[in-house]
């Protein structure tokens, strides 16, 4: 098979008339197609027609379709009564139910009604396209295209390869996809393909920071939309539904053979249990209708400026975001060089405000033997913008031996910074860097294993899942070198497989090059010397589906 314009308004064949099957038909409809829909359920197919029907009208009566478009488009559509009015189709796409048995037997129905040079595309999000071609005389011909729901206006499509999947079906389904104005990515066909995979992170984190008793949800919500998302992960999980959001974790975990690093959360699953499934239970982790916090503590106040001396120690980027609010701060502070080694830190009378290394900051405190330490996340997105830009919330925690004196200083510089402070327990990576640096290692990794390219796993994670940047962009930002450091640091604390650092991530930290993006994230080393008074000396280094 040439993978030429090989369905160009050929017919297209939909099974499915829930959601994401009349999403499909619309999308193939408007794209020039003769769509048959067919549902086993009686009247299902005639009924979803008519309601994509009256879409077609209201995107008219906005302008974004004229009335000889939607007569266009619903004279193309007809409404099969079997399997058979399905025989002149081009492609057959199936948005079933999660069912492998359901799909095969499908599958196998098909091919027996269906011209050879048919191919049959599952819309599955989670089940291996290997397994669906099980047994069909021609396996090659069946392929993954993963739409993201709402189909009409998500732009992604995941083109998902068995082991049997020709490419140039593949490469024909991907052509397919440029046709209708998304953007395909092609995967293999491993758990989760690229998105469900990678994503599982964004979640995971902030659900063991809650077991952890770390913060609030409105308080993790507030840092992660700090840093740039447009939903933070539990009010997303109350979006999405606690019971689906947990059954996909549930079935990466198992397919990938209860890797610990799927695990599915206690909290999560008591949730499920109890039935607080989120919007649609009209309770998850907020209560609905009033929904998530947008911010955690409430505007920004104006600040009482500290009367303490600042020093601020390095170089790199987030040293001169720290010296560009720190100059329209109002605050006067003096800039000195890190010295042997490099490193970031800003000195606050006798204490220390780092950026967080994935140590605590009490472990931190030990090693540099000085009380007073503070942690900030990672600034990343709109934390990272100008000081002029609207207040962003910023992460921040304290030692367990700082003084409540110095921990108040560290709250009123972080507003004068114009950061909105949000105080956290003393955990490891705080919550935006630890969800970024396992996002990375999770991409990372797909990469490694052959699942997707750096370019797809970028393009999947902001067109998929409307991530502010994809994985690698952030690596690029952050560095592998602060990147692996973190996540060795919340290895080592919590010994574990969760956060073993990816092959591919590690070995970039011995062929990356020594730039200032690669230097500007780093902690203070374990071996730094101190001097007399505990005062750390400039040797020491600190450094955001389914």
């Amino acid at each position: 098979m040439t993978p030429t314009n090989l369905f160009r308004n050929r017919p297209v064949a939909v099974i499915g008339a829930g959601v994401m099957g009349i999403g499909i038909v619309q999308v193939a409809l408007l794209a020039g197609h003769p769509v048959h829909l067919y549902d086993v359920r009686e009247g299902a197919a005639a009924a979803a027609a008519e309601q994509l029907g009256a879409t077609l009208a209201r995107l008219a009566d906005k302008g974004k379709l004229t009335p000889e478009d939607v007569a266009a488009a619903r004279g193309r559509l007809s409404v099969a009564a079997s399997l058979d009015a399905l025989r002149d189709a081009a492609l057959v796409i199936e948005a079933i139910v999660e069912n492998l048995a359901v799909k095969q037997a499908l599958m196998r129905d098909l091919e027996a009604i269906v011209a050879h040079d048919c191919v049959l595309a599952s819309n599955t999000s989670s089940l291996s396209i290997t397994a669906v071609a099980r047994g069909l005389e021609l396996p090659g011909r069946v392929v993954g295209m993963h739409f993201f729901n709402p189909v009409p206006l998500m732009r992604l499509v995941e083109v998902v390869s068995g082991l049997a999947t020709e490419p140039a079906v593949a490469d024909a389904i991907a052509m397919l996809a440029a046709d209708w104005g998304k953007t395909a990515v092609h995967t293999k066909s491993t758990p989760g393909f690229i998105v469900n995979r990678i994503a599982r992170p964004f979640y995971a984190e902030t659900l063991a920071l809650l077991q952890e008793q770390a913060a609030t949800p409105a308080v993790l919500d507030a840092c992660v939309r700090g840093a740039g998302f447009r939903m933070g992960p539990c009010e997303l999980m109350d979006l999405i539904g606690h019971d689906t959001n947990f059954a996909v974790t549930q079935s990466v975990y198992e397919a990938n053979f209860y890797d610990k690093r799927y695990q599915p959360s206690l909290v999560q699953r008591e949730m499920v249990d109890g039935g607080l499934l989120g919007r649609k239970s009209g309770r998850g982790f907020y209560r609905y209708p009033d929904g998530a916090a947008k911010t955690a503590d409430g505007e920004a106040a104006a600040p009482t400026l500290p009367a303490v001396p600042l020093v601020l120690h390095g170089e790199g980027p987030v040293a001169d975001l720290l010296a560009s609010r720190l100059a329209g701060s109002g605050l006067g502070f003096t800039r000195e060089a890190a010295g042997e080694g490099g490193g970031i830190r800003l000195r606050i009378g006798d204490g220390w405000l780092l950026c967080t290394d994935g140590r605590c900051a009490t472990e931190c405190a030990n090693t540099l033997g000085v009380h007073d330490v503070a942690l900030f996340d990672w600034p990343v997105g709109p934390a990272a913008a100008g000081a002029a830009t609207p207040v962003v919330p910023l992460a921040w925690t304290v030692a367990a031996q700082a003084s409540d004196d110095f921990a108040a200083q560290v709250a009123e510089v972080l507003r004068a910074l114009g950061w909105l402070p949000q105080r956290m327990a003393d955990v490891p990576g705080l919550v935006v860097a630890r969800t970024i640096a396992m996002l990375v290692n999770e991409a990372s990794d797909a990469v490694e294993q052959g699942v997707c390219d750096v370019a797809g796993a970028d393009a999947a994670m902001t067109l998929g899942v409307n991530y502010p940047a994809g994985p690698f962009a952030w690596l690029a930002q952050v560095g592998a070198a602060a990147t692996v450091r973190l996540l060795d640091a919340l290895d080592a604390f919590y010994r574990g497989e969760r956060y073993r650092v990816s092959p591919r991530l590690r070995r970039a930290t011995w062929t990356a090059p020594s730039a200032p993006a690669a230097t500007a994230w780093q902690a203070p080393a374990a071996s730094a010397a101190r001097s007399a008074s505990k005062e750390p000396t400039a040797s020491t280094a600190p450094p955001a589906e389914r």
